[in-house]
């Protein structure tokens, strides 16, 4: 069975993960509504991915035999300027994450918690590779600009990237 902290701490990390699954969702609509198809797939699986992750603590609560109890979320941005600030607000959301992933390590080595720790490392390199993918899609949009062929070059690539 979990600690009271750590059961609420992984509580608090279902609605963080859902809250991010909710705002990919909210990008996808603002890419597809931009003519922006494949920006949009390419949200719509990251939404998908979320909802994973949150599904995994999830299932950790319980196979602990402890208690799940999911929160409300926030109604996520919805308005974007442009495709790169877009993903530099993917950005700094993903390195957010990555604090709260690194934070519930450090909660569970207080508490020598260990098969959390275990569980937590899955975490810990998925959050090395959502940064890495947003900086690289940062830089592609700095190369090709936000308007014109490229950018639909790059709108193509991220449907291809997205249907994996």
């Amino acid at each position: 069975m979990l600690s009271k902290t750590i059961q609420d701490a992984l509580n608090e990390q279902i609605k963080n993960e859902m809250f991010s699954s909710y705002l990919y969702l909210s990008m996808s609509a603002y890419c597809a509504e931009s003519s922006l198809p494949g920006f949009a797939s390419w949200m719509r699986v990251q939404s998908g991915e979320e909802q994973t992750h949150a599904m995994k603590f999830f299932s950790y609560i319980l196979e602990r035999n402890s208690h799940v109890e999911l929160q409300a979320l926030v109604k996520p941005q919805s308005k974007f300027k442009s495709p790169m600030e877009l993903f530099k607000h993917v950005l700094d959301h993903e390195k957010k994450v990555t604090g709260m992933i690194n934070a519930l390590y450090e909660l569970a080595v207080k508490e020598k918690d260990y098969p959390t720790q275990i569980m937590l490392e899955w975490f810990i390199t998925e959050q090395l590779e959502e940064e890495k993918t947003a900086g690289e899609i940062i830089q592609l949009l700095t190369m090709v600009g936000e308007n014109g062929p490229a950018l639909l070059m790059l709108d193509r690539q991220l449907a291809a990237r997205a249907a994996k």
